[in-house]
């Protein structure tokens, strides 16, 4: 069987030297080259000795998007760059590995997902955490009604990032928390559906970059059901990452760090399949981060190849976003 011919456009996004290491690695993709608009980003990674080193480099982005050859690229350049970079992907007829956010224009977000869907493309987006085997269980539990009515979700995603980096997403609404939080969003709108009402308290608290949002927590309230995100640029490492569940017949918690995830502190009103009544521990085996990016990788060929449905609906890859901007005050409610 042929191998699927990928390219990736842009480098400046933080998981783009995961990415392409994936793709690298996948037995069915033909890495056909990288395209980077910055000169001096591009001339960085030729000379240093990572990822980037001994890969094609495209002298244009058209080069890239013109061959017809190349059935799908990663969109990989920073939070500023890569709706751009997407749409260009989908307008010349190429499925898409999306990684997060998707940009501040609303407009052109539902533009993009528009003109895929008219093309018979898939637009994946990297949120890692959908493959990750103990937010998988905690939603199997949640769908099958094994936590009874879920009324209350907790997650916290904190990290801590240097002065640059702080002066680079200073640029988007919303700071810290519209840099990572799609990937707890995903999970708890992927649990509980659209909310009817989000409140954001988006604070500058370490002072080093104003208006710099380093200190940020988000509240969503559904019908029966809210929900918190806690994210914030100021917290010591080891950073303590957490995604908590309370329905009224249990509770699960995905202990921190949940990167790699391997306990989950369940508790149970009552015995259940083969849970006990109480607190317990259920070991999970776990994923590193690489690992996460090869298995996105392997759902997103696996789609276009047909073999499986896609892992999201186009109405949640919206939906998500969509509740993202809500929180930012890009969008009105």
């Amino acid at each position: 069987m042929a191998k699927i011919r990928m390219a990736q456009y842009g480098t400046k996004h933080g998981h783009a030297g995961g990415k392409l290491q994936a793709m690298l690695r996948n037995p069915d993709v033909e890495v056909v080259g990288v395209f980077e608009l910055d000169a001096e980003q591009r001339a960085k990674l030729q000379a240093g000795s990572g990822t980037f080193a001994d890969v094609h480099w495209f002298a244009s982005a058209a080069e890239m998007l013109n061959d017809e050859s190349i059935v799908a690229i990663a969109s990989e350049g920073s939070n500023a760059e890569s709706l751009d970079q997407t749409e260009e992907i989908v307008n010349a007829g190429k499925h898409v590995w999306y990684d997060k956010p998707a940009g501040e224009n609303w407009g052109q977000w539902q533009r993009v997902i528009g003109t895929a869907d008219d093309k018979s493309l898939l637009v994946q987006m990297g949120y890692m955490l959908r493959y990750h085997s103990a937010f998988k269980q905690v939603a199997e539990w949640v769908h099958s009604g094994f936590l009874g009515d879920v009324f209350s979700v907790r997650a916290h995603m904190s990290t801590n990032v240097s002065h640059e980096a702080r002066a680079r997403i200073s640029q988007h609404v919303g700071g810290i928390f519209f840099d990572l939080g799609g990937h707890v969003l995903d999970q708890v709108l992927w649990l509980l559906g659209r909310p009817e009402k989000v409140t954001a308290f988006l604070r500058n608290d370490g002072g080093s970059v104003e208006p710099f949002k380093d200190n940020t927590l988000t509240v969503y309230e559904f019908e029966k059901a809210m929900a918190f995100i806690s994210i914030s640029a100021l917290e010591p490492r080891p950073m303590a990452r957490r995604f908590e569940v309370y329905g009224t017949e249990g509770s699960a918690i995905i202990l921190e760090p949940f990167e790699p995830g391997l306990k989950i502190r369940l508790c149970l009103e009552a015995a259940k399949s083969s849970y006990a009544k109480g607190e317990q521990i259920v070991e999970i085996a776990g994923e590193s981060r690489q690992r996460l990016y090869e298995l996105e990788l392997d759902a997103f060929l696996a789609t276009i190849a047909g073999a499986q449905l896609r892992d999201r609906p186009v109405s949640h890859e919206l939906l998500v976003q969509e509740t993202l901007l809500r929180a930012t005050g890009v969008i009105s409610e």
